[in-house]
This record gives C-alpha cells, sequence and structure tokens, in this order.
C-alpha cells in the first residue's frame, strides 16, 4: 500500500506492506531509530511516538494507520538545534541508565507538560505508569520531569 506520513514535519511516501507495524516503518523504511522495539505487545512503552499529538504506542499502530497523520518521534524533539528541557532534565538528573526506556519516557513526558506545566510528582508517575524501567526504579525519571517543567517555565517567562 501506497502511504504519506508527515514525521518529525517532513512529509515521507513508500510503498509498504500492510500488516506493516508504524515502529518498524520509522526504524526500517526511514532509518530513525530513536524511537525503540521493545516488546509488540504495547508492555514496555519504549515505542511511545506521537500521531497527531497523541502519544501512542507505535508498536501497536499499523503505518498504513499513520498515513495522511503527523508523527513526531524522540529525533523531533529538539528546538532549533537545542536539546528540549525534558532531554536536558534526563541528563541532569540522571533519568537514564541503559536509555532502552528513555525515548518513549521523553516523548510522554514532553507531552504531559505540554497540557499540565508544574505537574505534582502523582501526576508525572501517571503519565510514566505505561513504560516499564528496568534500571532507575522512576525516582530520577521523576525528577528529571520536574527538572523539565521548572525549566520549562523559565523559557516561557524570559
Amino acid at each position: 500500500m501506497n502511504i504519506t506520513v508527515t514525521v518529525n514535519g517532513r512529509p515521507y511516501t513508500r510503498d509498504v506492506e500492510p500488516r506493516l507495524l508504524l515502529v518498524h516503518f520509522l526504524r526500517d523504511e526511514l532509518d530513525l531509530t530513536g524511537t525503540h522495539w521493545g516488546c509488540d505487545t504495547s508492555n514496555c512503552g519504549a515505542c511511545v511516538v506521537w500521531l497527531d499529538e497523541v502519544p501512542v504506542k507505535s508498536c501497536t499502530v499499523l503505518a498504513v494507520m499513520a498515513s495522511g497523520k503527523e508523527v513526531r518521534t524522540v529525533e523531533g524533539l529538539e528546538r532549533d538545534g537545542e536539546l528540549d528541557p525534558v532531554q536536558q532534565g534526563f541528563t541532569e538528573c540522571h533519568g537514564l541508565q541503559c536509555g532502552f526506556c528513555t525515548p518513549g519516557m521523553l516523548m510522554t513526558s514532553r507531552w504531559l507538560l505540554d497540557r499540565s506545566p508544574d505537574p505534582s510528582e502523582a501526576e508525572i508517575r501517571e503519565a510514566v505508569s505505561g513504560q516499564i524501567c528496568r534500571c532507575t526504579g522512576y525516582e530520577n525519571i521523576v525528577r528529571s520531569v520536574r527538572w523539565a517543567a521548572e525549566h520549562s517555565s523559565r523559557e516561557v517567562a524570559q
């Protein structure tokens, strides 16, 4: 099937098998390997991307379902060549260890902050509850999102 998907602001047209998952389209067809493929069962959350501004687990979405839509991946988080505050927060507060879950955590965290600029710890934990991190115990992830919230609000004020 011929599909056109806008990814990180750029349209891509490809002929794909109808059963191709969005995660594989991004990684294998477009060479955007920041989105990680972890489980194919919607359990781990490493593959979270935005589909028309809504976080989805790309292992549960067929590429053909994204045709005519906008996808944003972790590669599209940067702002004018600079890291997004969420990316900076994960670096500053050691919100990652092995890094496998990080792309999904970043996408979910950015989505949360876009809707709730000053989230509580409970809101942050709820937002990332659909993702598995086997390394950090989530404490540093929560700190990272709080750091990003504080620094995002400073950017807006400037």
